[in-house]
């Protein structure tokens, strides 16, 4: 006989648990953008201070090394990997490391649009992670560092040797703000805002070592490069790109939502601060799983484990009896129930990833609405298996 679950009394104060864009920091009002550079120039004297002070906040939180470059790129995240995918590679063979939808993106792109020939693809499936044994020094890297998708990440850079030849680059959006990269390992990192600090979206940053500035000085790719993608002219770095002189347009509106973002994090104890926030929120749902008959982490490996995007398979046994549709579907209502209750919004799994949910544990979410959420989650599954 089936007991039924009953309806939480408690709700989270915020039910805004997406994976990207994620939340808004706490207390985060319109009155932030207040300040914002509008109707001016982004060249304009008062524009392009505030795009230097993005640059310099995000150098001062991350700690990123003095003589790193820091761009504000179009296109987000994706516009930032892409332009370093296609200026970089093809000086050497590479090796391509995939566990998620967004890895493989990267994968899919430097084989069927550069079409590259020495190639190496490193794969592994969803809640894991390849074989970090396998890549070699003397080749170039293309790894996301966390797979937002998966909620499977790098444990570390110590797999990558301090005298490579070749070059990393990292996709480190859901990873940035929330982990602690070895800036020493990372020759090209990527991210956008709308990711670990909630900001508004269409607004990359590339991060460029100077190992990676030497290689865009003297490498030219054999194919055409888009105007969108160039970061050299006359053989030499377009230094004005890393001062805040962006290639297209910025919103200064957006601009001014990240510096909102940036101050809020030096609040919180900078990238310290906003670490323990995460952990803190991983270590809330990871109390609640380890209790749980019917729910697991996708990463099952606490040491890969995502402390932001956390996803969660179902283990119980009339879930995994159902046909690989029904499951998709049964979660999928799992997820209707909670946004219809308004408890929880955009917590399905990826569409790419196996049936599931995935949970933003970041540090723009507090710890307290976590802990309001699991017992709905608990309400929720028993719903759907008990109509």
């Amino acid at each position: 006989m089936n007991v039924p679950v009953q309806k939480p009394n408690q709700r989270p104060a915020n039910s805004n648990f997406s994976s990207g864009p994620c939340s808004k920091r706490p207390g985060w009002s319109l009155d932030a953008l207040q300040d914002a550079c509008l109707g001016r120039s982004h060249r304009s004297k008062d524009g392009k201070a505030k795009l230097a002070e993005a640059i310099d906040r995000s150098r001062a939180v991350l700690g990123i090394p003095d003589d790193y470059r820091i761009g504000i790129v179009p296109a987000s995240d994706t516009g930032a990997v892409e332009m370093a995918l296609w200026s970089l590679l093809g000086a050497r063979g590479v090796d391509l490391l995939a566990w998620e939808s967004f890895g493989a993106g990267w994968v899919g792109d430097v084989l069927n649009q550069l079409k590259l020939d020495d190639v190496r693809r490193i794969n592994a499936d969803y809640g894991k992670i390849p074989d970090l044994s396998l890549v070699e020094a003397d080749r170039d890297i293309v790894f996301t560092w966390n797979g937002t998708t998966s909620g499977a990440c790098v444990p570390n850079g110590d797999w990558i040797a301090d005298d490579r030849a070749g070059l990393t680059i990292c996709d480190a959006t859901s990873a940035v703000f929330a982990m602690d990269l070895p800036w020493s390992k990372l020759d090209v990192t990527t991210y956008s805002w709308q990711k670990v600090l909630g900001g508004e979206a269409a607004h990359g940053m590339l991060v460029l070592s100077p190992r990676a500035v030497e290689r865009l000085e003297s490498y030219t790719p054999p194919w055409p490069m888009p105007k969108i993608f160039r970061l050299t002219k006359g053989g030499k770095l377009i230094e004005g790109i890393f001062r805040g002189e962006t290639i297209n347009t910025p919103s200064m509106l957006c601009v001014e939502d990240y510096l909102d973002a940036l101050r809020w994090a030096d609040d919180v104890g900078g990238l310290s601060g906003l670490i323990d926030r995460a952990t803190g929120n991983l270590a809330a749902l990871e109390q609640w799983v380890e209790a749980s008959d019917w729910a697991a982490f996708l990463a099952e490996d606490k040491a890969i484990r995502s402390n932001t995007s956390v996803c969660l398979k179902i283990v119980e046994p009339w879930f995994v009896g159902l046909s690989e549709d029904d499951q998709a579907a049964t979660a999928k209502k799992i997820a209707s129930l909670l946004e219809v209750e308004g408890v929880a919004l955009d917590i399905g799994a990826y569409r790419d990833a196996p049936p599931g949910l995935r949970i933003w544990a970041g540090a723009t979410i507090e710890q307290s609405d976590l802990e309001s959420l699991t017992p709905w989650l608990d309400w929720a599954f028993a719903e759907v298996k008990n109509p």
